[in-house]
Parts: C-alpha cells; sequence; structure tokens
C-alpha cells in the first residue's frame, strides 16, 4: 500500500500539503491539487484512518448500539443517523447487542471507547444505566438518542419524547370513533421501555370514564412473534373487543395477522391503533394507523447532541426534548357500526 511520502514525492510537494488537499484545508492552487489527487489515484493511496486518529486525537467514527437490528424500526433509525453523521463528516460504528451475552459490555469495552470518539445509544432498552455512565467517566462521551420519558431524566445526555402522549393520542383516536370495548397488548413490562405509551393509554381512558379490565391486557416482547401470540390468545378469550391498543408497530402488525387468521376483520370488526410509524405501517393490508414518532429529527438531534458533548462537556448532562408527534389515520381504524 503507498504511502503520504510516496504520494507527496510523485506530486513534488510535501506530505503536508497532500494532507491539506486530502482534508479541503489550508491554501493550495488548482494545479497543485490536481497534481496531488493524480498521484493519489496512480498509487491507490488510502488515509490511515487509525493513524489519522491517534494524532488528531479525534476518531472519524461514532459508535451506534441498537437495541434489535431486526425490529424494522432500528434500520429507518441506523439510515437517518448514518445521514446526519456524514453530514459532520463522521462514520458509525454499529453494534446490534439484542445477542451479545453480555447486552454490548464487551463493545462499550474494546470498540466504542477506542475506535470512536462518542456513543450514540438508540434506545436504552435493557441496556445498563451504571455502565453508560462508567464510560463517561472515563471520558468517552455518550447520549441517548430516544428516551421516552421527559419527566426522568437518565443522568445521561439524552434526546426525549413524550411517549406519554403518544399513547393517549392513539387512545383518544379510538374514543372519538366510538369504541368502548378495549383492549391492550403491550410489547414491554408495565414498567418497562413501553412503560410510557401504556400509561398515556391507562390516561386516556380514565379522563374518558372508560375502565380498563386488566384481563383484556397482554404483555409481550417486542417482536412479530410476540405480537401475533399475545393477540391470538387476547381474541379467542375476548372476541367481543372492538378496539386494540398496541404499544409498538411490529407486534402490532402482527395483530392484523392473527386477526385475519381467526377470520376477524380489520377494521370492521376490531380497529387497532399503534405507536411507532415504521415504513411498513404504511404498506401493510390493512395499513396501520398509528401515532408517528420524530425518528428522523431524534436521530439528527442524538448525532449533533453527541458531537457537543465532544467537543465540550456541560457541568449538567442537557435532555432535549422533541415535542412533535402526529397520528397518521389509516385503514385500520374505523367509527364503531352499532348493531340494528
Amino acid at each position: 500500500m503507498a504511502t503520504i511520502k510516496e504520494v507527496a514525492a510523485m506530486a513534488g510537494v510535501t506530505p503536508t500539503t497532500v494532507t491539506n488537499v486530502l482534508r479541503g484545508r489550508g491554501r493550495v492552487s488548482e494545479a497543485t491539487r490536481e497534481r496531488v489527487l493524480a498521484a493519489v489515484a496512480k498509487q491507490g493511496y488510502r488515509p490511515n484512518l487509525n493513524a489519522r486518529a491517534l494524532v488528531e486525537r479525534k476518531a472519524p467514527t461514532l459508535a451506534l448500539m441498537l437495541g434489535c437490528i431486526t425490529n424494522p424500526f432500528y434500520p429507518e433509525f441506523t439510515l437517518q443517523a448514518h445521514l446526519a453523521a456524514r453530514r459532520h463528516g463522521r462514520f458509525l460504528l454499529v453494534c446490534n447487542t439484542d445477542h451479545e451475552a453480555d447486552g454490548g459490555k464487551q463493545f462499550l469495552d474494546d470498540v466504542a471507547g477506542s475506535l470512536s470518539d462518542g456513543i450514540l445509544v438508540a434506545n436504552k432498552g435493557d441496556l445498563d444505566l451504571q455502565q453508560l455512565r462508567w464510560m463517561e467517566g472515563q471520558g468517552i462521551p455518550v447520549v441517548i438518542s430516544i428516551w421516552e420519558f421527559p419527566d426522568r431524566h437518565p443522568g445521561i445526555p439524552c434526546v426525549a419524547f413524550d411517549s406519554r402522549r403518544a399513547g393517549e393520542m392513539a387512545t383518544e383516536h379510538l374514543l372519538s370513533l366510538g369504541h368502548a370495548k378495549f383492549g391492550a397488548i403491550v410489547a414491554s413490562p408495565a414498567h418497562g421501555i413501553h412503560g410510557g405509551r401504556y400509561s398515556g393509554f391507562l390516561d386516556a381512558m380514565k379522563a374518558a370514564n372508560a375502565g380498563v379490565n386488566d384481563r383484556h391486557v397482554r404483555f409481550c416482547v417486542d417482536s412479530f412473534e410476540g405480537g401475533y401470540q399475545a393477540a391470538r390468545g387476547l381474541l379467542i378469550d375476548k372476541p367481543d373487543l372492538t378496539a386494540l391498543f398496541v404499544s409498538n408497530d411490529l407486534p402490532a402488525l402482527a395483530v392484523l395477522d392473527a386477526a385475519a387468521d381467526l377470520g376477524i376483520r380489520v377494521p370492521e370488526d376490531i380497529s387497532v391503533v399503534s405507536i411507532t410509524d415504521i415504513q411498513l405501517a404504511g404498506q401493510s393490508r390493512p395499513t396501520l394507523t398509528t401515532v408517528a414518532i420524530p425518528t428522523t429529527e431524534m436521530a439528527a438531534c442524538g448525532i449533533k447532541l453527541l458531537l457537543e458533548m465532544i467537543e465540550k462537556k456541560p457541568e449538567t448532562p442537557p435532555m432535549v426534548c422533541i415535542r412533535e408527534l402526529a397520528l397518521m389515520e389509516r385503514q385500520s381504524t374505523a367509527a364503531i357500526v352499532a348493531a340494528n
């Protein structure tokens, strides 16, 4: 592999000039720039990113930790984070923690802390906050890019959205359609990652003086299979339900399948509403009514906040709240039809 000195010799310039051309800095004439680029192309020169990071004490990469890459939301989030990072001249190192026995601890210790300038956590999920705080204590900036509890600071810089309000909006939509026989499928424990969404559902029901029967609520794993099994069991046990709140789109899409397999029509027999608005929500049959969370904005804000933490760590970890939520009304919900 060619070295920077060989490129410089071929172009008749100093190695510093080659560096300035490749990084777009310094005063270099157009003729010199063209000679350097021609030499780079002929020699097949590629900058050593590790060496650059050691010299400048600045890595070109940011680490991104994901909970489960098989959930369609995370590739969508990763794309937006990647685009945001590239706008700032950075690349992403991605770790999927779902199949890591240690929950990504080794990635934090061996990769994120040495090959990147900082760590963006897509969603805290099952990650240990103490481990993230420990990384911060080692001088490695950490930002949680999707924090669902704006009233509860994690003690780490984060980007938050009001998941409770998202749950309220989804439920209020079903109530506005005249539904009174509700069920719910929550893709986490009651006080887990979707706890805010579930609390919003309960708050909206209470505000409407509509009771929630615990036997009409199922908790499941946040996956297609988890949603399918929960929905099948609930719909068999409670066939008179007309409305179903689901805390996330992936299990909600499975609800549509479970209903179809049981001969239950959506939305004629039961309306289904969810939260997130992944791309598949607008492509399913029927299309899924859901409360859209600001994925693009949260990814971009997370990258921006992480870069700010890299430049200067504030005394108090900031929380940036993004308020934008929108109900995407589609085919899976409809007004209740009174029996003749």
